[in-house]
């Protein structure tokens, strides 16, 4: 989720919903060791509970980020052995680590012994032709024996070579039943179904299975369907937020961090699948792409996109009702 998950995509997350956890985008250690850290992994009070995804091969390195995740408040830290992309292979980490469980297993240990707070790991079910479940497994059992009790399993092996990030979400099939014996295999330890989850009724399935499952991509296609994850999942009798009161309540905060001299578009860019699915959710989306263009522009843009999409969703809606009562009719009088 590079690019995606930062920290205010994350603020309008929990303005959806107050139980999910929220995962930063990866965070690479020498991007800790080097940045400026308010910028790199600075966040919200309101995003708890909350975790750090770390991106790197060195246990000293990990260790150090395992640290400061822990001063500065953060939740868990959750290692990237998953993630295909050219920029964490030719760094050695990311879904490349799956070919070394000895070094995985170092890196877990130095920062368990550098923290107190949750050592997680985030990977695959396997990486190009070393994908058989018994190394899956050994992987598995080694990391685990080095403190880590929670997998995050994204149920797709990862081709190194040959296929884009992109292609790597998508192209190689999903085996929810990898990762499903993995939860009989080892059944001390918590493993976190990913991958190709695109509905409540979906989670509502996995659920029998497995304890929690990690929601990626359509999550920031589609936000709102978080909102009833506190009254399916967790028996919260609150009414769930609505679309209109969450885009309010994110507009006053692009312009507290508009004065803090956060550009428009970065703040902005997240809430285009506020109305995914919705009558006027395209002009909404327009509205909001042509306000940024405008010279000067600054928080009202979500105020005059809402009202034409709102405006355009009543259009439709009232041009569909008309449609059925005539529909209607017709039948009677043909009757």
């Amino acid at each position: 989720m590079m690019d995606c998950t930062d920290r205010h995509f994350r603020y309008l997350l929990r303005l959806i919903s107050p139980h999910v956890r929220l995962y930063t985008e990866m965070i690479t250690t020498q991007a800790i060791r080097r940045g400026r850290l308010e910028r790199v992994i600075g966040y919200d009070e309101s995003e708890h509970p909350l975790a750090l995804q770390l991106g790197g091969g060195d246990p000293a390195e990990l260790a150090h980020g395992a640290q400061i995740a822990e001063q500065w408040g953060y939740d868990e830290v959750n290692l990237n052995c998953g993630c295909p992309s050219d920029r964490v292979q030719s760094g050695k980490f990311g879904a490349c680590l799956m070919a070394e469980p000895d070094l995985v297993a170092e890196c877990v240990a130095a920062m368990r012994a550098a923290c107190s707070i949750e050592v997680t790991v985030k990977t695959r079910i396997g990486i190009d032709d070393n994908d058989s479940y018994e190394a899956l497994a050994a992987f598995i059992g080694k990391v685990a024996e080095a403190g880590c009790g929670t997998f995050q399993i994204h149920a797709r092996k990862a081709w190194l070579q040959g296929l884009s990030p992109r292609e790597n979400r998508e192209i190689p099939p999903l085996r929810y039943d990898i990762v499903a014996k993995l939860a009989a295999d080892f059944p001390h330890l918590h493993f976190v179904l990913n991958g190709g989850i695109n509905s409540l009724e979906e989670m509502d399935v996995h659920l029998k299975t497995f304890p929690a499952v990690m929601i990626g991509r359509e999550a920031y296609r589609n936000p709102m369907m978080l909102a009833q994850v506190g009254p399916r999942f967790h028996r919260d009798t609150r009414v769930p937020p609505q679309a209109e009161w969450v885009v309010s309540q994110y507009r006053d905060y692009v312009e507290k961090r508009l004065k803090l001299g956060d550009p428009l578009t970065i703040l902005v860019r997240h809430m285009h699948g506020l109305l995914s699915g919705k009558p006027g959710g395209k002009v909404f989306r327009r509205v909001l792409g042509e306000g940024l263009s405008k010279p000067g522009a600054g928080a009202e843009i979500i105020s005059y996109a809402w009202e034409a999409g709102f405006k355009a969703g009543e259009n439709a809606r009232e041009a569909a009702r008309n449609y059925r009562e005539t529909k209607a009719n017709a039948a009677l009088s043909i009757g």
